[in-house]
């Protein structure tokens, strides 16, 4: 198991550190050098190992100064955004996982999509309070700038974990290295680019497919041209959200009668999943997932994960309720469906959100003018 190394090796120390690198008062926990404009590439599915493993389709990327920081729990985008543009770990932000249960209401939540069923809705700014890094950023008088396909700028997710952002929509790889460069130009300068497709593919085929080395190439070509058009006094950070595992079996959590037994909602995503248990049953639900999943899960209760340092030093007591009442987390190469409510999912090849290294260990590559 490789609990994130939070406070000093994890994706949320990274935003404060590149805000202390640009002059403001904020941990500066990855000890980032100075700069007077900083960039940072945010490739979705980037993992280290990953990339280590296909190093010769990345030459450009495999070339450049690397250290490996921890994602965070779950390993899944809307937990690290959330971390990236807040700088908290996943206990003190909240979003802390794909599809959570919304206290008192008997209904998950899909953090991503930003849906509820029933026509109901969420608030971002209750779901997730905590000021963002760019609100600070604003506070100092700097611009943070934001590039990213058009169809996110205004969705529930980016107001949860990008407010006080300029939200800058490029789709094509070349309008979003152009509007890179533009942003870049002022000074300070702190600009975000985000690309997605790698994580696409990985879901879709698999990482190490046809189509996954032809994203990474993409990435890595995207990366030199971001590189070269840097002025005088930057710095290029390239890094991720989290990794992925190829599934070579597939469990369907509705079908089995042992796992169905007293489970209320199941929520999380099948590499990290909530089970939240009926009124009284969470033991027996506990014990079911324990035994039914033995030698290829880690299955715990709640208070295990929040104790064991899942999701952070802390977890506020507000959050408590999101978390299923128990965890479970594969270790082997599982993907826990619920195909009925979830049948895209189900037919993915590429999972993330565990524990592994594949899927927790995430490159910081660095470029300095």
């Amino acid at each position: 198991m490789l609990v994130p190394g939070y406070g000093g090796g994890s994706l949320a120390d990274l935003p404060g550190s590149l805000l202390a690198a640009l002059g403001l008062r904020e941990p500066n926990a990855l000890a980032i050098e100075p700069a007077d404009r900083i960039c940072l590439f945010l490739v979705d599915g980037l993992g280290a190992e990953l990339l280590r493993a296909h190093a010769e389709t990345a030459p450009f990327l495999a070339g450049l100064a690397n250290r490996t920081l921890t994602a965070g729990f779950p390993a899944t985008t809307v937990t690290s955004l959330c971390s990236l543009g807040t700088g908290l770990t996943p206990g003190e932000h909240g979003m802390l996982g794909l599809m959570l249960a919304v206290p008192g209401t008997g209904h998950l939540f899909n953090c991503l999509r930003w849906t509820l069923p029933d026509g109901l809705t969420m608030d971002p700014d209750e779901w997730q309070p905590a000021p963002t890094v760019y609100q600070r950023a604003a506070q100092a008088g700097i611009d943070s700038v934001y590039v990213a396909p058009a169809e996110f700028e205004g969705t529930g997710l980016t107001r949860a974990v990008y407010r006080g952002v300029r939200y800058v929509a490029a789709d094509a790889v070349d309008d979003r290295v152009a509007r890179v460069h533009e942003a870049m130009r002022q000074r300070p300068a702190h600009v975000t680019v985000y690309y997605g497709d790698l994580d696409s593919a990985g879901h879709m085929t698999g990482w190490g497919s046809e189509e996954w080395l032809r994203q990474l190439g993409i990435v890595d070509e995207m990366a030199q041209r971001l590189a070269e058009g840097l002025p005088p006094g930057s710095a290029l950070y390239i890094t991720a959200d989290h990794g992925m595992v190829n599934a070579t079996e597939k469990i369907d959590a509705e079908s089995v009668p042992e796992l169905t037994e007293g489970v209320a909602l199941l929520g999380g995503e099948a590499r990290a999943r909530h089970v939240y248990a009926q009124r009284g049953a969470a033991k027996q639900v506990l014990e079911a997932w324990r035994e039914t999943l033995h030698g290829k899960a880690w299955v715990v209760s709640r208070q295990e994960a929040v104790e064991s340092g899942w999701f952070g030093p802390r977890v506020r007591d507000a959050w408590l309720e999101r978390i299923g009442d128990v965890v479970v987390v594969p270790y082997t190469d599982l993907a826990i469906t619920a195909p009925t409510n979830h049948p895209i999912e189900a037919l993915f090849t590429g999972y993330h959100g565990s524990m592994t290294e594949a899927e927790q260990h995430i490159p910081l590559l660095e470029v300095r003018t």
